[in-house]
C-alpha cells in the first residue's frame, strides 16, 4: 500500500503541475486559526452536548429493558413484567426520535452558520487581493478552494468535534455500564483498544497524503474546467477539442488515482478493525460463556453485556475513523490556510488620507516598475503629467509598457520607484476607495457581467436612478440598440456579454463610465476588436465621455490620438518623445516614423479629440 502511495504522490509531484500542492499544517495549528469561526454557534454547543448525553442514556436505558424481559419474562416465563415493559420501551424510542431530531437541526444549524461565515470570509479576503494575485493564479483552483474545501473545513472542525463529543460521552456511558455489570469481563474487553488505535495511527497517515494529492488534482480539474470552457470559441476554431480533453482526462486520471489509493487504504482498514473488533468480542463471549456455566452470571447479563461491548466498539472504532477524517479533511484546510495567507501587494496607509472628490491632476514622477518574478523593468523612468481636463495619449508597440501606467494609476500595482500622485498626493498615503472612486476606466476588454443591461450600467455608480442609467446610455449613443433589444433594459446579456455585439458592449461600457462620473478617465485602447464602422461610431460617445475630464488614452494606433494635449512615445517602457502632434511629426524621431507606418497601412476608426 505505502508502495502505490509513493507511486501516485511521484506522479503528483511532477514540476509541471498545474496546480501546486498546499505546504502541509500542523492538525493543532488548523484547530487555532479556523476556530474563531464558530463564534456564532458556540452557545449551541451547550444543547449539543447534552443531545450526545441524552442519546446514550435512552440508549442504555433500552438495552437494560431488553436484559429485565430476558431475566424476569422469558428465563421464568412470566408475561406481567411485560405490560409495564412495553409502553416503558416505546416511550424511549419516542423520546430517541425526539432526541435525535433536536440534534440533527442543531448541529446542522451549527455547522451551516459556520460554513456561512467562513466561505464569506474566505470570498471577501479573495477579493482584498492584489490584482497580481489573479495574474499568477488560476481562476479554477481558487473556486475549488472557496467552494469544496470549505466545506471540508467544517467537516474537520465542527462535525468532527461534535462526532468526537458524542462518541467520547457514549464510551464514558457504556464504559459505566459494563463496569456496573461485571468489571473483569470489561477489562477483558477494553484489551484490544491499543489495537484501534495502533491501527488508525497507521492509516490515517496513508490517508492524509492521498487526500492532500486529491484535493491538489480537484483544483486542477477546475483550473482547467474553467479556463477551457471560459475560452470555448478559441478552442474550437483551432480544432483543440481533443488536446483540451487529454488534459482535462490527465487531471481526472490523477485524482482517480487518489481517491483509488484513498479507497484501498480505508478498504484494507475496515476489514482489519472488524477483526480486531471480532477477536474482542470472541474473547469476552468466551469467559462470559464459561462465567454463565458456573452460575455467576444471568443469561439476560451475558445477552445484555454482550449488546454492550457492541455500543462501546461502536465509538471506539468510530473515533478510530475520526483520525483518518481528520487527517483527510486536513488536506482541504491546508489549502484554505495557504489562501488565507496570501496577502495583497498593495496594501492600504494605516492612516489614509481621504480627498473626497479629485480635481484631477495626474502625474507619474520617475516611476520604475517590474512585474514579481519578471527579469526586466516593464516601466523605467517614467515620468509625465497631466492636467485637469488634458488629454494625454500613451503609444507605442505592443508590451511598451502602456497597460502598465493604467494598472498603476488605479494603484493595482505600486512602483518600485518614483512615485504615482493623484492632485499632488502621492497614492500610496490615499484611501484606496478614494483612488479607484476618482477613476472611471473603458478597458481593451469589454468586462460585461452576466445580468441585465440596467444592472450592467448602473455597475459605475449602484444607487443610480433609471433616469440617470437612460441619460448615461443616451450619452454613450447605446440607448437606440438598447430600446430595440427584447427587454429593453431588463434584457439579460449574456456570461460576458455574448448576446451583443463588440460594438454595443463597448458601447455599455461608456455608459458605465458615463454614469460613474469620476474626474480622471483611462481609455486603455478602446477601439481595439472593433471594426471600422463600430470604432468611429463609439467616437462621439468617447468625446463626450472625455469632456471636462482628465484623460489618459492608451492606443498603438497612432491615428486615433492626434488630437490629445500631449502625446507619450513608450518603447521597452521608458519614454523616448513627448509633445504634441505636429511637434513631434516635426522632430521626425519615433513617433513620426510610426506615424507614417499608420498613415500608409492601417484605416483609421476615428479620433480621439482633447
Amino acid at each position: 500500500m505505502a508502495q502505490v502511495l509513493r507511486r501516485l504522490l511521484s506522479v503528483g509531484d511532477t514540476s509541471d503541475a498545474l496546480v501546486a500542492a498546499a505546504p502541509p499544517v500542523p492538525l493543532r495549528e488548523v484547530f487555532r486559526r479556523f476556530w474563531p469561526y464558530t463564534r456564532g454557534g458556540r452557545r449551541w454547543l451547550v444543547p449539543l452536548a447534552l443531545f450526545s448525553l441524552a442519546g446514550p442514556v435512552v440508549d442504555a436505558a433500552e438495552i437494560w429493558l431488553f436484559k429485565i424481559v430476558v431475566d424476569d419474562v422469558l428465563v421464568p416465563r412470566d408475561l406481567r413484567p411485560f405490560l409495564w415493559i412495553a409502553p416503558a420501551y416505546l416511550g424511549l424510542i419516542l423520546c430517541s426520535g425526539i432526541l435525535g431530531f433536536g440534534d440533527n437541526v442543531t448541529s446542522t444549524w451549527v455547522s451551516e452558520r459556520f460554513l456561512l461565515s467562513l466561505r464569506s470570509d474566505v470570498f471577501r479576503h479573495v477579493q482584498g487581493l492584489s490584482l497580481g494575485f489573479f495574474e499568477r493564479r488560476r481562476l479554477g483552483d481558487v473556486l475549488s478552494r472557496v467552494t469544496g474545501d470549505v466545506d471540508a473545513v467544517e467537516t474537520f472542525l465542527l462535525s468532527g468535534v461534535a462526532d468526537v463529543l458524542y462518541y467520547v460521552i457514549r464510551l464514558g456511558v457504556f464504559l459505566g455500564l459494563l463496569f456496573y455489570l461485571r468489571w473483569d469481563l470489561t477489562l477483558l474487553a477494553l484489551a484490544i483498544v491499543p489495537l484501534f488505535w495502533g491501527a488508525a495511527r497507521h492509516f490515517s497517515r496513508l490517508i492524509k497524503a492521498a487526500s492532500r494529492e486529491r484535493r491538489r488534482r480537484s483544483g486542477s480539474i477546475s483550473a482547467i474546467a474553467e479556463e477551457s470552457l471560459g475560452n470555448v470559441a478559441l478552442v474550437q476554431a483551432y480544432n483543440r477539442q481533443g488536446w483540451e480533453e487529454r488534459r482535462f482526462e490527465r487531471e481526472n486520471l490523477g485524482r482517480f488515482r487518489a481517491a483509488m489509493t484513498s479507497a484501498r487504504i480505508r478498504a484494507v482498514y475496515g476489514p482489519v478493525v472488524e477483526i480486531i473488533e471480532v477477536a474482542g468480542g470472541i474473547a469476552v463471549m468466551g469467559l462470559g460463556t464459561w462465567k454463565l456455566a458456573q452460575g455467576q452470571l444471568t443469561l439476560g447479563g451475558l445477552l445484555v453485556f454482550l449488546a454492550l461491548i457492541g455500543k462501546l466498539y461502536g465509538p471506539v472504532r468510530g473515533l478510530s475513523h475520526l483520525g483518518t477524517t481528520f487527517y483527510a479533511a486536513s488536506a482541504s484546510a491546508e489549502r484554505i490556510i495557504e489562501l488565507l495567507d496570501q496577502r495583497p501587494q498593495v496594501v492600504e496607509a494605516a492612516e489614509p488620507r481621504r480627498i473626497g472628490r479629485a480635481r484631477g491632476e495626474v502625474e507619474f514622477d520617475g516611476v520604475r516598475f517590474r512585474y514579481p518574478g519578471a527579469a526586466s523593468w516593464a516601466l523605467s523612468d517614467v515620468s509625465f503629467e497631466v492636467a485637469p481636463g488634458e488629454t494625454l495619449a500613451l503609444v507605442g508597440a505592443s508590451g511598451a509598457g502602456k497597460s502598465t501606467v493604467a494598472k498603476l494609476q488605479l494603484r493595482f500595482y505600486d512602483p518600485d520607484r518614483g512615485a504615482v500622485r493623484l492632485d499632488g498626493r502621492d497614492l500610496r498615503e490615499l484611501s484606496l476607495t478614494d483612488v479607484r472612486d476618482s477613476v472611471a476606466v473603458v478597458l481593451q476588454e469589454t468586462l460585461v457581467f452576466h445580468g441585465t443591461v440596467r444592472e450592467n450600467i448602473a455597475y459605475g455608480r449602484p444607487e443610480a436612478t433609471q433616469a440617470d442609467i437612460v441619460a448615461a446610455a443616451r450619452a454613450a449613443d447605446a440607448h437606440e440598440f438598447i430600446e430595440m433589444l427584447p427587454d429593453g433594459y431588463d434584457t439579460l446579456v449574456g456570461q460576458r456579454g455574448r448576446t451583443l455585439s463588440g460594438g454595443q458592449c463597448q458601447r455599455l461600457a461608456i455608459a458605465r463610465a458615463m454614469i460613474r462620473d469620476a474626474p480622471v478617465l483611462v481609455l486603455d485602447e478602446p477601439t481595439t476588436g472593433l471594426d471600422v464602422r463600430s470604432g468611429r461610431r463609439i467616437m462621439d460617445p468617447l468625446r463626450r465621455l472625455m469632456a471636462g475630464r482628465t484623460t489618459v488614452v492608451i492606443s498603438h494606433n497612432l491615428l486615433t490620438v492626434q488630437d490629445a494635449t500631449r502625446i507619450v512615445v513608450l518603447d521597452h517602457g521608458r519614454v523616448v518623445e513627448q509633445g504634441a502632434h505636429d511637434e513631434l511629426l516635426r522632430r521626425d524621431g519615433v513617433y513620426a516614423r510610426l506615424h507614417r507606418l499608420h498613415a500608409d497601412g492601417v484605416p483609421s476608426p476615428g479620433r480621439v479629440p482633447s
